[in-house]
């Protein structure tokens, strides 16, 4: 059975061999299992994990493994794609915010990234965990500060250059962009000086360039921002007319690297903790990032969906590829035709979220309601 995950913080993009049959969706209680049947139409098959927030979901590939990061409740495993879990014995911490996996030789090397702010690293299949521990000593990790209460940073997202898994990039919500050259064991914090454009510390992903690693994208709470050096130098290219203010997800097409998809708010999240509404979308770009339009068919837009898409999930397999979102208010969408056209495969999750998203949304429209403004 081909099967995915999706999450906020956790593996985004998965390679199968045919369109997917199965869906892992993380979500503010537990994990819930969905399957498509012959027709196309998706139930819900189990739910596992109650009571349990989830941050970030990676099913490791070539393997039955599937790891879920929580968001207060530590970290746990399944070895049976799902079905059953059992908590990790390790000390990494309550908040396993993100996961990644990284090919090395013959292996994959499994990293999870924390709330408080640290990198951890497994190169046995998940058995056993260490610290990267140079990542707490960058100069600039006093400085580093989350906004809501209580003000602590955390490791967003973790990937490597694709030629040199000793490379690896880090972003610190909110903090700092990190490059490692040396497999973690040092760190180089890339902030470019230019006054014409300074690296916002509000960082979310980096994606390569599959035709040219050494163009990297930046999505963050400024928008998106493109390096054709490796991360020397950056240039912005989101702008009013991208419509997408606060993009968490990012990708670019399997088709051709001039085509990018993001994914998030109109507006940054201390908008919705006022007006219970985060205009979120899905747009592209068929130009690198300097145009966009919304992606349509089928896919409503702006306040047509109350919540925000906090999670996007890249799917490939031969000839072709798609998508699947969650949002907030326990949405999941789909596209199978490259995104192209989608679909509402259920509306009847708990909230798909990234920390405390889903409540600033639900204070925003209680909010609106006290006022008589409309949510």
């Amino acid at each position: 059975m081909q099967t995915v995950c999706l999450s906020p913080n956790g593996l985004d993009t998965y390679d199968l061999s045919a369109p997917p049959r199965r869906l892992l969706v993380g979500t503010t209680d537990g994990v819930f299992m969905l399957a498509a049947d012959d027709a196309g139409s998706w139930r819900t098959e189990s739910h596992v994990l109650e009571g349990h927030h989830v941050e970030s979901l990676m099913w490791v590939p070539g393997t039955d493994d599937v790891f879920a990061g929580m968001h207060g409740s530590g970290f746990y495993r399944s070895r049976d794609g799902g079905r059953t879990w059992s908590l990790v014995p390790t000390d990494i911490g309550k908040i396993v915010f993100t996961l990644a996996c990284v090919r090395e030789r013959e292996s994959m090397t499994l990293y999870a990234g924390t709330e408080p702010a640290a990198l951890f690293r497994s190169r046995d299949g998940g058995e056993s965990w260490h610290e990267l521990p140079a990542l707490r000593r960058v100069p600039s990790s006093s400085r580093w500060d989350f906004p809501p209460p209580p003000h602590i940073a955390h490791v967003k997202h973790v990937t490597a250059d694709p030629r040199d898994s000793r490379i690896l990039y880090v972003c610190v919500e909110q903090g700092a962009l990190l490059k490692s050259l040396d497999g973690g064991e040092s760190w180089i914090d890339l902030e470019y000086d230019d006054p014409t454009y300074r690296l916002n510390r509000d960082t979310h992903r980096i994606v390569f360039s599959p035709g040219n690693p050494d163009r990297i994208y930046l999505d963050g709470g400024d928008g998106i921002a493109v390096s054709e050096d490796a991360g020397q130098t950056w240039t912005r290219l989101a702008t009013p007319a991208m419509r997408v203010a606060y993009p968490d997800q990012l990708f670019i097409s399997p088709a051709s690297d001039d085509t990018l998809f993001a994914v998030g708010g109109g507006t940054p999240p201390n908008i919705w903790r006022q007006t219970g509404k985060a205009s979120t979308a899905i747009v592209r770009s068929d130009d690198r990032g300097r145009t966009w339009h919304h992606v349509g068919g089928g896919l409503p837009d702006g306040d047509q969906i109350k919540g925000n898409l906090e999670a996007a999930t890249m799917i490939r397999w031969p000839g072709s590829f798609g998508f699947f979102a969650g949002s907030s208010d326990g949405e999941v969408f789909a596209s199978f035709d490259e995104g192209a056209s989608w679909q509402l495969i259920t509306s009847a999750l708990p909230s798909v979220s990234k920390g405390v998203h889903h409540a600033n949304l639900l204070k925003g429209r209680a909010l609106a309601l006290q006022t008589g403004a409309t949510p």
